[in-house]
């Protein structure tokens, strides 16, 4: 009950409109409006308190909390990444889901975006993080952006931060500039298989 009670709570934070901070209605008020027992209300309080998705602040409410701050993907790693097929599949995953938004990000960077990316090049700044960031955002697709935080949070804490030379980031430059898909993905298939990519 208390899982239809969840879904309730988020549609009701949605028809809102209610953000990061916002307070949330007493459980007696949410019971009466979803019309749900109290003790339902509280367990699915408490699940969204335990995933870090709300808090409770004595004397004076239940506020909601910033999305970045939830601890559901410390608990998902904790149990799910156990399993050696699963670590696996986590790194094919991730390989995919770059793959795609290198393509996307190839035809829909912005003019704005790409001088982004040729400043971090040229002053040196660029890491493979800050490149995947910039390439998912550039791919303008908000899913999988998120995705590929996520997958990439649970990645480095299994095999530590991933590096590329240099001259990687230059050649991604040049091949972006052109926005040639085909050299783009040769580029990086080439750079994540070679000894110099470095797990650290």
């Amino acid at each position: 009950m208390y899982i239809e009670t969840l879904e309730q709570i988020r549609k009701m934070i949605k028809a809102d409109g209610l953000v990061a901070g916002d307070k949330l209605p007493s459980e007696r008020e949410l019971s009466e409006r979803l019309q749900v027992g109290r003790s339902s209300v509280r367990e699915a309080l408490r699940a969204l308190e335990f995933l870090g998705l709300i808090e409770t602040r004595r004397g004076e409410g239940t506020y909601i909390k910033e999305v970045g701050n939830h601890r559901l993907i410390d608990l998902l790693g904790m149990f799910i990444l156990q399993d050696e097929r699963a670590k696996e599949d986590l790194a094919e995953t991730k390989w995919l889901i770059e793959r795609i938004c290198l393509q996307l990000a190839c035809q829909r960077w912005t003019e704005q975006e790409f001088a982004h990316l040729e400043k971090m090049i040229r002053q040196k700044t660029i890491n493979y993080e800050l490149f995947f960031q910039w390439v998912t955002a550039a791919a303008q697709n908000y899913l999988l952006e998120r995705i590929w935080r996520v997958l990439h949070d649970f990645f480095q804490t299994i095999h530590g931060i991933m590096s590329f030379p240099d001259h990687f980031y230059e050649q991604m430059l040049n091949a972006f500039a052109k926005r040639d898909v085909a050299a783009v993905i040769t580029l990086w298939e080439t750079a994540r298989q070679s000894p110099l990519s470095k797990e650290r």
